[in-house]
């Protein structure tokens, strides 16, 4: 579907990288020419994701950092890093967290422990990675006739039709759609794309487990959905491609993309 090289001189962070949605996108843009920093809780996770990477993909430049993004100083130390290290072209926004429980049952830090890894996290890293790149713009070093750089966070379709039983998530990924569609126009003039993508039911084991403990991944879908299946991780990431690839639509922003059959 694209060109071996669609990505080469991009360099792209992707939070949560380690395992699961992070992971394959990840790795799609690596095959696609991409260097790749990664980050999340668990330096374990990514480094042995890495590892594994390093021997698929010899020449590409991978980097890996275990932090807790509901810490910004955390967040600022990681992107200090990454831009005296060169810089990104993008970031992906793809941690987070969530399980099932009924709300009236929520304590303030079961509410807390996913708004602050959903909602304050993906903010802290937008912002510090927006920052660096808006000193860049003002100081000269990216002008309009060059690649626009790309933000893309993932949400979830409940910010549309609402679920329940996960309301600290669908909050949280709701304040994340519409800071995209709200940076998208303020930004611009820097430079900065900025979309979100909600997928809909693609297995993976963690979210199997949170979500859907006891069931056989995917039967929900391949039961009620008008298409009668799940996703296909490959189609998330083809799409993430085309939103992070250089040149592709850079005119398309600010915009949630629901994917779900």
């Amino acid at each position: 579907m694209f060109q071996p090289q669609l990505m080469a001189g991009q360099r792209i962070l992707v939070t949560g990288g380690g395992t699961g949605l992070g992971r394959a996108m990840a790795e799609r843009f690596l095959s696609l020419g991409a260097d790749i920093a990664i980050c999340g809780r668990r330096k374990v996770v990514c480094d042995t994701t890495a590892a594994a990477w390093r021997e698929q993909f010899p020449q590409r430049r991978i980097d890996t950092f275990g932090i807790d993004i509901r810490i910004a100083q955390s967040v600022q130390d990681m992107v200090d890093a990454l831009w005296d290290s060169g810089g990104l072209t993008g970031l992906v926004n793809n941690a987070a967290g969530n399980f099932i429980a009924p709300t009236e049952s929520l304590s303030p830090r079961a509410f807390d422990a996913i708004a602050n890894i959903v909602f304050h996290g993906t903010f802290y890293v937008t912002q510090a990675v927006g920052k660096k790149w808006i000193e860049q713009a003002k100081s000269g070093q990216w002008t309009p006739d060059q690649p626009y750089r790309s933000v893309m966070s993932i949400i979830v379709t409940w910010v549309d039709n609402g679920s329940p039983f996960v309301v600290p998530s669908a909050m949280s990924k709701a304040g994340i759609d519409v800071m995209t569609k709200s940076l998208a126009m303020e930004w611009a003039r820097y430079g900065i794309r900025l979309n979100a993508v909600g997928p809909g039911e693609i297995p993976t084991e963690g979210m199997s487990k949170r979500l859907s403990p006891g069931e056989e991944p995917g039967a929900r879908s391949r039961k009620n959905n008008p298409m009668a299946r799940e996703g296909k991780m490959s189609e998330l990431q083809n799409l993430a491609s085309f939103l992070m690839a250089n040149g592709q639509c850079d005119w398309l922003t600010g915009q949630s993309i629901m994917m779900d059959g």
